[in-house]
């Protein structure tokens, strides 16, 4: 068996399109532009680079985009004071922080401090335990689980997960927990495993649905896999590639894609899969906080 490999890019295109198309209709019939506010403190290359790309891809989809970078040595008292002024804007839907934070910086207190109606990553106790007990139509979800179950649906061919057991390795409050909340959601039979879990081979490989979310590159291997799973892999790990020359990297996921294609019967490679999905969920979630401001039934994706 060779797994067809579920394509993150494509989908997170089709996302984006219709998101764009969205609030285009959006500000049409109302008038409102669907705005979203990025805060980064200091200078990570990495999350500089993120940052923009939120950035374009939010002016893409004909957003009101504002991009707030704050000095390495910001005061947590400063960063909490914009976060109350993006709070009480009325032209910003979603409010985002870049994380990591400054270690002198409270990553927790910033996080609830943004409004709940506001909070696109999904972060905030009140959508944590609205996803945690069921209230999905009303959370804000996480966007890396929401762009997983994107691709779920779209492999399986179906909504409903009913009969399908779901292992999730990882049980992180960012990816791990939440999919496991929204696999539960679809119906699905959900283990979540982690790096106290014994025998962990044997439980990934009675799998229907296997969500790789656990941060160690290239860990499941094929015969962890249950022949014609369905793998999901969230990692992302860079590791030494001297074939392509000293000193080159690459980067690889949480599963050993060659070898757990040829027993799963789809498979998200890496890079490609889930995240592209990670940024085309943030403006499918900033439209629907933008309808919901509007009273409007925010289209589903």
């Amino acid at each position: 068996m060779t797994a067809s490999i579920i394509d993150g890019k494509a989908t997170a295109a089709m996302v984006v399109e219709r998101v764009t198309l969205e609030t285009a209709r959006l500000i049409s019939n109302t008038g409102i532009v669907p705005g979203i506010a990025v805060v980064i403190v200091g200078d990570d290359p990495a999350s500089q680079v993120y940052v923009r790309s939120k950035g374009k891809r939010a002016h893409e989809c004909g957003f009101h985009s504002l991009t707030h970078k704050l000095p390495e040595d910001t005061k947590e008292e400063a960063l909490l004071s914009l976060i109350d002024e993006l709070n009480q804007d009325d032209k910003i839907h979603g409010i985002l922080v870049q994380l990591p934070l400054p270690e002198h910086i409270a990553e927790a207190k910033i996080i609830q401090a943004v409004s709940p109606d506001k909070d696109v990553d999904g972060f905030h106790f009140i959508n944590v335990g609205k996803l945690g007990t069921g209230e999905i139509a009303n959370a804000f979800v996480p966007c890396t689980p929401a762009g997983c179950m994107v691709l779920m649906r779209q492999a399986l061919g179906k909504e409903d997960f009913s009969g399908l057991n779901a292992v999730v390795v990882g049980r992180s409050n960012i990816v791990g927990k939440p999919i496991a909340n929204l696999l539960l959601a679809a119906n699905a039979t959900v283990t979540i495993a982690h790096s106290r879990t014994n025998d962990l081979p044997a439980i990934t490989a009675a799998a229907d649905i296997l969500v790789a979310a656990v941060g160690r590159s290239e860990m499941i291997r094929a015969d962890w896999v249950k022949p014609g799973a369905v793998v999901i892999d969230v990692g992302i790990n860079r590791i030494a590639a001297p074939e392509k020359g000293e000193g080159k990297t690459r980067l690889v996921g949480d599963v050993a894609y060659e070898e757990c294609a040829e027993v799963a019967s789809a498979i998200t490679p890496v890079p490609g899969g889930v995240g592209p999905m990670t940024i085309a969920m943030l403006m499918a979630t900033t439209l629907t906080a933008a309808c919901r401001k509007a009273g409007i039934t925010p289209p589903k994706f």
